[in-house]
């Protein structure tokens, strides 16, 4: 569960609430199996004091997103989380637009990837659904790969069945590589079935939707049926 728009709903008004961290402990109760936030350059949204107190508050599977700065790498191998994602990132854009750039990856991003590795951090890399660009992040020394599912979940219903096959061809050289395959971006309800329903899937990062949706069904009731269709489409 990516808590991130919570903190976007609190710092368009100021002050505290609404509580991200509060946000990760009724997702767990609701069953989340991890929280994950992206720390921006700009603190849009997480701002560092919520990643300490998620990081020694909450005791689930904190995955922290971030991009491949001096700063941000001094940041992680500081808390070592559980887990990272590099993705890249730009200050005008609303949302992580697409993958990194694994095949002109810039000088600091394989240090990057050593230096919070060394820390005990699973680093994987948010890469296009390739399988080319899932060798260029094993060849990089990424851990894990997380799948965009952009094009997936937001491009037209004619189109998905040809998106799902890309993504399934590079979850599949994921698992021959040995990397643990994640997926992520702009997945919802109507568009989570077949990608849980792929076995080299083995983690979903679900954000915006569910904010969104707790505005009408409440956020522990919004965790509980993504669970549920996730549980129903791992059962085929």
């Amino acid at each position: 569960m990516n808590v991130d728009h919570v903190a976007t709903l609190r710092n368009a008004r100021g002050g505290h609430f609404p509580c991200p961290v509060e946000a990760a402990r009724l997702c767990m109760a609701a069953g989340a199996d991890g929280i994950t936030v992206h720390l921006r350059e700009d603190r849009r949204h997480i701002r560092d004091r919520d990643v300490e107190r998620l990081a020694s508050e909450v005791s689930t599977r904190l995955n922290l997103e971030m991009a491949a700065t001096p700063e941000m790498v001094a940041i992680c191998t500081r808390l070592a989380p559980p887990a990272c994602c590099i993705v890249p990132e730009k200050r005008a854009e609303l949302t992580t637009e697409g993958g990194l750039d694994v095949f002109s990856p810039s000088p600091f991003l394989r240090e990057a990837i050593a230096r919070i590795a060394a820390r005990g951090t699973e680093v994987a890399l948010f890469i296009e659904p390739d399988p080319a660009a899932v060798e260029a992040a094993a060849a990089l020394g990424a851990q894990a790969v997380e799948l965009h599912t952009g094009r997936y979940a937001e491009g037209a219903a004619e189109g998905r069945a040809e998106e799902l096959a890309r993504i399934a061809r590079a979850a599949k050289r994921a698992r021959e590589l040995g990397l643990a395959c994640h997926a992520g971006h702009g997945l919802s309800y109507a568009t989570i079935g077949p990608i849980a329903a792929l076995p080299e899937i083995e983690e979903v990062s679900i954000g915006h939707f569910l904010v969104s949706t707790a505005i009408f069904e409440g956020l522990g009731e919004a965790v509980r049926r993504m669970k549920a269709l996730i549980a129903a489409a791992r059962r085929g």
